[in-house]
């Protein structure tokens, strides 16, 4: 292992220049596209293959006109309009809508909105809508862009122009949370620097992490513009790339740097620290980024567009990540010479003055050699495994306590009530709720299909009463047949809107009698059935993601640590961080606990997509820092041979590190939590939760803990098994590498 690094650092010590100009050129032609990734992202993705809304929305093809979702344009008229107002908003309408693909305006619904125009405040204009439910999507982003909702163009001749329906409440969705990525970046980039700073002590030496962070981010929006061009790629993952982007590159940098520091201070040459730091701290960087990736793989198990696509904007944004601080990093820390390791002026009198105040406060004799004092973090060790059984047992019991409340974790979706209030998406779903009824926006669909022959219409009748007498069937349609007359189609208008939990029990009930009609099949389709659907396969699929990211992150270890019991420990104490983070967004953002404190407003349920996610990205990140300390530990194993030794010399060494890395991700994970929607707050704190607690309680006291408790048995490894595995050897020195 350490010779396939020796030979990429060999590359890059010698091709420094070459390397350096590469990445530049890629940065720079990156740029543009970045700028344009969300150009053809879609509000879409959640179908879900098999399922009883996809049955029906595949059925709907055997009717003339039917719509697969529902798209109008609310006309409010402000103080000082007029008719003659209303009918040059229509006319608007019109033109935008043919400048778009899959909607259009019929006359009929302009004429009828016309005539109208002089008789009430608010005038809600249909389209007519074809294709798919993306193919609904993408039109309702097209139209917003068109007819320029949210911004000055939404406004003609004194009215306000609102696009409503559920596609138009994701088209909003996504334009809220390009201004959500714009402004957690704006906050989050001064921060990390801040922290760098007070890490390095060195603008230079703070730089370099946030130059390789600023570049994986970039090169990562280009790589989602050029993959949405060709798959559907979701709103959220530029939100998840950018989130996960500028703590991992950061934090794989400070790792390496950090070694490169430790050894120039220790008197190594600059060639030999910086052999010594990608032979170290290089390759835990290569295994973490491995780890990581293969969580964020096991995502890959739901068969869901919009999951699929903010996995791999997360893979490629670690992938990049990882090569940049492998390949670009060593070559920068050459080029800044003593820039990257030299502490700054400030830095310096600030080193000096806490020095003199701290021998100030020794008593007389205390600076004598044999009373020194051990390094803290050593001291800390020590202690902890003083008291292994105390301190294991009563982290352990913290974690769980805190995790508690994730038995109570309930999955929900939706993106009206995520909206704040004022809001012009949600102004334009109330004005529409208000004008034609809140189920309008997305009726359930209920397609009924003989088994054999014609539909019996009679059995559609009978049924079609059963529906109008159900309490949350504000209107029904009368059944329409299918071209052949095979099956027929009923439309459910419900009396609340389309993720209310009163449609969404209507679509419950719906098919709980999937005999309803004698010798046909019932199916339920529509926006609130396409939801449940999705939450059912996401919950259905937990177990199988749980088991991947469990068995390969094993694997990884078994392979890093060449020892069969500290993996399985590392897999058992991240489940501990994954639980207690979702204990938190069970408290935060299912039951409102601290909706006063931190200003959030509680939805009563975790967004469907976040508890997978969470599982993926905790576990891989946790892996980490894992990877990082336990590396340290074994390289100091096999100098020492001594398991308490090597612990306390390996915590002490990477404990700074590791908090100062935890430090960064928590951070920034907090500026989306503060800034974003709440499905991407709950990613956020979901993330800065479990980060916290794994940098603390679980790699500062338990893992020495329970190591102290396995003594010898840490590095078992039957011998069958020593001889086919490869060895990572991390040992930090080794002789030169010629040039």
């Amino acid at each position: 292992m350490q010779a396939a690094m020796d030979r990429l650092d060999g590359f890059t010590r010698r091709h420094g220049r070459l390397v350096a100009l590469a990445w530049l050129v890629l940065l720079v032609a990156a740029i543009p596209f970045a700028a344009r990734q969300t150009e053809h992202l879609t509000s879409g993705g959640f179908e879900v293959p098999g399922s009883g809304s996809a049955a029906v929305e595949r059925g709907l093809s055997a009717f003339d006109g039917a719509q697969r979702a529902q798209l109008a344009v609310v006309l409010a008229r402000k103080p000082g309009s007029d008719a003659a107002g209303v009918k040059a908003a229509i006319e608007h309408v019109r033109a935008g809508a043919l400048k778009v693909d899959h909607v259009s305006l019929s006359t009929a619904a302009a004429q009828a909105a016309a005539k109208r125009a002089d008789q009430a405040p608010v005038t809600v204009l249909p389209l007519r809508i074809s294709g798919t439910q993306n193919d609904a999507a993408d039109a309702a982003s097209d139209l917003r862009k068109e007819l320029d909702i949210g911004g000055e163009g939404a406004t003609v001749e004194n009215v306000e122009l609102h696009l409503v329906g559920q596609q138009a409440l994701w088209a909003g969705m996504q334009d809220l949370a390009k201004e959500d990525l714009a402004s957690a970046e704006q906050v989050g980039f001064p921060i990390v620097l801040l922290i760098l700073l007070a890490v390095f002590g060195s603008l230079a030496a703070a730089a370099l992490p946030l130059v390789l962070g600023f570049a994986s981010v970039v090169i990562t929006g280009a790589a989602i513009f050029f993959l949405s061009q060709a798959t559907d790629m979701s709103v959220f993952v530029t939100n998840v790339a950018s989130m996960i982007g500028i703590g991992v590159a950061v934090d794989y940098s400070l790792f390496v740097l950090a070694r490169y520091r430790e050894e120039i201070g220790a008197g190594a040459s600059r060639e030999d620290a910086r052999r010594t730091a990608m032979r170290t701290s290089g390759i835990a960087v290569a295994f973490s980024g491995v780890t990581v990736m293969v969580a964020l793989a096991g995502l890959f198990l739901i068969d869901a567009a919009t999951i699929r696509s903010m996995a791999m904007g997360a893979i490629i944004v670690v992938a990049v990540s990882v090569l940049a601080a492998t390949t670009l990093l060593p070559v920068l820390m050459s080029m800044f010479g003593r820039r990257a390791y030299s502490r700054g002026r400030v830095a310096i009198v600030g080193g000096l003055v806490f020095r003199g105040l701290r021998n100030m406060r020794r008593r007389p004799g205390s600076t004598h050699p044999s009373r020194e004092r051990a390094p803290f973090w050593e001291r800390w060790a020590q202690g902890v495994m003083r008291h292994p059984v105390v301190a294991a047992g009563l982290s352990a019991a913290v974690l769980l306590a805190i995790a508690i409340p994730a038995l109570s974790l309930q999955f929900g979706d939706g993106a009206l009530r995520q909206f704040p209030a004022g809001n012009e998406t949600r102004v334009g779903a109330e004005l529409a709720a208000k004008a034609t009824g809140p189920g309008a926006a997305g009726p359930t669909q209920v397609l009924v299909t003989a088994e054999q022959g014609k539909i019996g219409a009679d059995a559609i009748d009978r049924f079609t009463g059963e529906l109008r007498r159900d309490p949350e069937a504000a209107s029904v349609s009368a059944p329409r047949l299918s071209r052949g007359g095979q099956a027929a189609l009923i439309t459910v208008a419900p009396k609340h809107d389309p993720e209310s939990p009163a449609a969404r029990a209507l679509v419950s009930r719906l098919r709980a009698e999937p005999g309803a009609v004698p010798g046909a099949r019932v199916e339920v389709g529509g926006s609130t059935a396409q939801v449940e659907d999705f939450k059912d396969l996401v919950s259905g699929s937990m177990w199988k993601i749980l088991l991947f990211v469990l068995a390969f992150s094993y694997l990884v270890l078994l392979v890093l640590l060449r020892s069969v019991l500290l993996p399985l420990k590392a897999v058992l104490v991240n489940l501990l961080s994954v639980a207690a983070a979702y204990g938190v967004l069970v408290a935060v953002f299912q039951w409102g606990w601290f909706d006063s404190l931190l200003g959030f407003h509680h939805l009563g349920y975790v967004n469907t997509l976040t508890p997978p996610f969470l599982l993926a990205i905790v576990f891989g990140l946790s892996m980490d820092y894992e990877v990082f300390l336990l590396t340290r530990i074994r390289e100091r194993y096999d100098a020492t041979g001594d398991t308490r030794k090597a612990v306390g010399e390996g915590l002490a060494g990477s404990a700074r590190t590791i908090s100062s890395a935890a430090l960064i991700m928590v951070a920034v994970f907090s500026v989306f939590a503060f800034t974003g929607v709440p499905s991407v707050k709950e990613i956020g704190v979901g993330l800065a939760v479990a980060i916290a607690l794994d940098a603390t309680l679980v790699r500062l006291v338990l893992v020495p803990a329970v190591m102290e408790l396995m003594g010898k048995w840490n590095w078992w490894l039957p011998a069958p098994l020593a001889r086919v595995l490869p060895r990572a050897d991390f040992e930090g020195r080794a002789a030169p590498v010629e040039a």
